[in-house]
């Protein structure tokens, strides 16, 4: 092992969380070594008892003992069992100084918020509940700050952004199970409602059921309905017709005029969906067996596109 190399790595590392720089010139592979241990144990020790990010990221991945969570907070000057929501982002785009300086606009840290870096892509927001409706005087205010953080990021740092918030968590026991669900939620939310940018953790519908759903039982109800040829997707244009027409209750004559089409093309199209899957979306049936195939073809191609999963 080239102890040399990884002491000034661990140096290095030593100045990034404490700001400290120091220059040693161990003249033995023994006193390298020693000095390797002694300056990663400084660096670990500075972590868990000055850096609070350290410390709810290690919260949010169980890496902390539950008897041992009241005693860290106190040290840290975080209370313990204040009401808090958990909103988790996520961007296509890195988490630069940009988007950083917004989100502090928006919570700054006197308001008892904390921002967690957890990737490049995602980041946490850890607010107090009384901050929330002080925010957003509303009972839908938990909904509402999402919405916020999206907007502002949007108009002020120009970058998409998708939020998923948690439950309120009535002390730091709870962070991970938050942590955990509000993950499921975003996840659940880009699968199947791409076409929102805030995802809440108890509002995931059937997309929350089919991400349950073994593969081979996907399959089985896709056949069940194509018979052998199961399409990937339906184009863009029929996807976003047939979300329109199900938007408005199967009312061709409101679809139409908001997709500014004439009633008879509108129909047509329908027609030419029956002709190819054999759902008449004019009948609720059909219109719901098709939403729940769309999704579910949507779920099997994006899963199978995924490395890892």
């Amino acid at each position: 092992m080239d102890y040399i190399a990884e002491l000034d790595k661990a140096l290095k590392e030593l100045n990034k969380v404490t700001g400290v720089s120091l220059e040693l010139h161990p003249e033995t592979e023994e006193e390298a070594q020693q000095a390797l241990s002694q300056i990663k144990l400084l660096s670990s020790a500075y972590k868990e008892k000055y850096n609070k990010t350290h410390f709810l990221q290690s919260l949010m991945t169980d890496s902390i003992p539950s008897y041992n969570i009241y005693d860290r907070a106190a040290r840290l000057h975080i209370a313990p069992e204040e009401q808090r929501i958990l909103y988790l982002l996520e961007t296509a785009h890195t988490f630069d100084g940009t988007i950083t300086e917004v989100l502090k606009n928006l919570f700054p840290t006197q308001s008892g918020a904390f921002l967690v870096p957890l990737t490049e892509w995602s980041f946490v927001i850890l607010c107090p509940l009384k901050l929330i409706f002080k925010l957003n005087a509303s009972t839908d205010g938990i909904h509402q700050t999402a919405r916020m953080i999206v907007d502002t990021l949007n108009a002020e740092a120009l970058v998409h952004v998708r939020v998923a918030y948690s439950r309120t968590l009535d002390t730091l026991l709870d962070l991970s199970s938050a942590f955990r669900e509000t993950s499921l939620a975003l996840k659940v939310g880009k699968l199947f409602y791409s076409e929102q940018t805030v995802f809440p953790y108890n509002k995931l519908g059937i997309g929350r059921l089919i991400y349950r759903l073994p593969f081979s039982l996907c399959e089985n109800f896709l056949h069940e309905i194509f018979g052998d040829e199961i399409p990937e997707s339906f184009d863009e244009e029929t996807t976003a017709t047939v979300n329109k027409f199900l938007k408005n209750n199967l009312n061709i004559s409101e679809t139409s005029r908001q997709l500014h089409m004439h009633r008879n093309t509108l129909i047509y199209r329908l027609d030419q969906i029956q002709k190819g899957t054999g759902l008449d979306l004019r009948k609720f049936e059909d219109a719901m067996t098709f939403k729940i195939a769309s999704l579910v073809m949507n779920y099997l191609h994006t899963e199978r596109k995924t490395p890892n999963e």
